[in-house]
């Protein structure tokens, strides 16, 4: 087994590349990563890359077409990652999350590559208020990051084909522990809220619904990807991965953390302007087609798995929110600063 993983070195990469490698042994896992990220490093006990059989540092918008040789797979995780990043560096990541990715499909696919794993996003689904989204429901998306999702969606489905299959993983928000750890994230901001400071803040009302998942669980919903022509013979499929019981509420979540995390006090923003980002997911097609794949992690356990990595880390950082080293948007903004990056995010 040949596998390519694009963007390895991010917060999803590393449990990404401990699944694999696992499944996998005698497989070669190659990644690739412009390496933005790789020192924001968490305290593992071995960085996950040591896993790798080999590890290039490649813009994934000049990668060249043979680096795909003789490769099986192609788990697409890299791109602008959030919303926040997104609003900032809007060309850009219609540059990267769209025409970058659609590139590297089709570059992938001259190769004569398998199947191609692309990292989407239920954010896609927007503002939905009548009920959870299944996979063909409407699609609203609001931001710069969700549109271009949606786009290589579409882009991809035309490309699929018998000797080409895609699969769209509409995954579910991300949470907890890694070894590189983003805390721009709902449930990691109030699990760190809760350790450092004794107070969850909600940027919101609290009314929003999101539907989450743990990225042990990413990464397992990847590794049935690599191999699902045994359950789904489809040349494309878009599918939604979560689990319907962790669609919840941000006020919920607030609520779930201080439960765990005793003395803990929830602030909530009554004067915040609604986020219309608020959908509930409906999994059952996840369900039906991925049967040993389904998520293990429940809400408790995230919560809990990230009060010890962040007490065993000693993190004490009140003004978390304002960390390059957690918060991916700052990680950028410090290395433009630096004069080590430029505005089309690429090393200068």
């Amino acid at each position: 087994m040949n596998i390519v993983i694009a963007g390895n070195l991010g917060y999803v990469g590393s449990s990404v590349v401990r699944r694999l490698r696992t499944s996998y042994p005698d497989g070669k896992l190659t990644g690739i990563d412009m390496g933005f990220f790789s020192g924001c490093i968490t305290n593992p006990d071995f960085l996950a890359e040591c896993m790798m059989n080999e590890q290039r540092y490649n813009d994934i918008r000049t990668v060249q077409e043979e680096l795909f040789e003789g490769v099986d797979h192609v788990v697409h995780l890299a791109g602008v990652s959030n919303d926040s990043i997104g609003n900032r560096f809007e060309a850009v990541t219609y540059d990267i999350n769209y025409q970058a990715s659609i590139s590297l499909a089709a570059k992938a696919k001259r190769a004569g590559v398998k199947s191609f794993i692309f990292a989407s996003s239920c954010s896609i689904y927007g503002f939905a208020q009548d009920g959870a989204k299944l996979e063909d429901s409407s699609l609203d998306p609001l931001t710069a990051y969700a549109k271009s999702k949606v786009m290589t969606e579409k882009a991809l489905e035309k490309m699929a084909d018998e000797n080409f299959k895609v699969t769209c993983l509409r995954f579910s928000t991300a949470c907890g522990m890694s070894d590189r750890l983003r805390l721009d994230l709902v449930l990691n901001d109030f699990v760190a809220g809760a350790v450092t400071s004794k107070k969850i803040t909600i940027l919101s009302d609290g009314t929003p619904w999101r539907p989450l998942i743990n990225v042990k669980d990413m990464a397992r919903a990847i590794d049935w990807a690599i191999t699902r022509e045994t359950a789904d013979e489809r040349d494309f499929l878009a599918i939604n991965v979560g689990c319907d019981e962790w669609n919840y509420q941000v006020r919920d979540l607030a609520e779930a953390v201080a439960a765990v995390i005793p003395g803990v006090k929830i602030e909530i923003n009554q004067n915040a302007m609604p986020d219309k980002r608020s959908y509930r997911v409906n999994f059952s097609l996840f369900r039906k087609l991925a049967p040993d794949h389904q998520p293990q992690v429940d809400l408790n356990s995230t919560i809990r798995e990230l009060e010890t990595g962040l007490r065993t880390i000693g993190f004490n950082e009140e003004n978390f929110r304002n960390n390059p080293k957690y918060i991916r948007l700052y990680t950028l903004n410090m290395l433009l600063d630096k004069g080590l990056i430029n505005d089309k995010l690429t090393w200068c």
